[in-house]
């Protein structure tokens, strides 16, 4: 029986997510080590600073209810509500980060503010208008219907609120300006779709162009790729100490062949063809 991509990212995140908060903490996203990518400094500093960063590059300084698409163990949310000091609700398809983020929250005291729970992006369970800011930290580019999933957040987005995601992207291939994507490139896209559990990516200027049909007011975007390209160096790094090797060894198949893959995404990142896109926009008031 052939699982289906719900299944497979499920079942992804469910085997794999103890041990990267084991190894690397709550946060599963890239880190941020300045523009050019040249700046040295802890991992999770460097986490922590990649959300600092994209609230200050979105202008975002309050929020009352955020929701976080893809809100892995509830890194983000957790953070954002002691920064913005408002409420989070956080949405995963994998029940053990739901369950792992509600114990955080507990645990910080947070449990009030938070709620955590198993929900399909492409199909969000609240009504429309509900949150005043809808953020996604690398959830896009598990999507497989990137104009639904931008839908749904502009959706559920009060007027006048803000979105706000950071992405995995390819390169823009859109003729005259760009060339197309090559055999190669799209090879080596494949193999990181087969790996990670994405059923594809687009580019920055493609979301753009969805983003601003769909409704999106005052739409910028931004390419981070320098930024964040140094992680997969620190995270290479840290898959083979001893501690993270037996932990992938108990995590399973899967989790163990992410890791021994890792080098798909930096050289990707070394050749341009990966890409870290940002994008924000509000939704005009009523």
């Amino acid at each position: 029986m052939t699982l289906t991509l719900q299944q497979q990212i499920q079942q992804f995140y469910d085997a794999s997510s103890g041990l990267w908060e084991k190894v690397w903490g709550e946060h599963m996203h890239h880190g941020y080590y300045g523009a050019s990518g040249t700046e040295r400094k802890d991992r999770r500093q460097a986490q922590i600073d990649l959300i600092e960063e994209l609230l200050a590059w979105a202008n975002i300084q309050q929020a009352e209810q955020i929701l976080d698409v893809g809100c892995g163990i509830g890194g983000s949310s957790l953070y954002l509500i002691d920064k913005l000091n408002a409420s989070a609700t956080g949405i995963t398809l994998s029940p053990v980060q739901a369950n792992r983020a509600t114990e955080r929250a507990r645990e910080a005291g947070l449990k009030e503010r938070s709620t955590f729970l198993v929900a399909d992006a492409l199909a969000i369970p609240f009504p429309d208008q509900m949150f005043d800011l809808v953020w996604s930290l690398e959830s896009g580019e598990h999507m497989p219907n990137k104009r639904q999933f931008l839908q749904e957040c502009y959706r559920v987005l009060k007027p006048g609120g803000t979105f706000i995601m950071a992405t995995w992207c390819h390169r823009p291939a859109s003729p005259p300006n760009n060339p197309p994507l090559t055999s190669d490139e799209q090879q080596h896209l494949e193999k990181i779709y087969q790996v990670y559990c994405l059923p594809h990516v687009i580019s920055l200027p493609e979301y753009e162009t969805i983003a601003q049909e769909i409704g999106f007011q005052s739409v910028r975007t931004d390419d981070w790729s320098n930024a964040v390209a140094p992680f997969w160096d620190v995270v290479i790094g840290s898959a083979f100490t001893p501690n993270a090797l037996f932990g992938l060894l108990r995590a399973g198949r899967t989790t163990l062949q992410a890791a021994l893959s890792l080098g798909l995404m930096r050289q990707g990142y070394q050749r341009g063809l990966v890409r870290f896109g940002l994008l924000v926009g509000g939704k005009p008031e009523d």
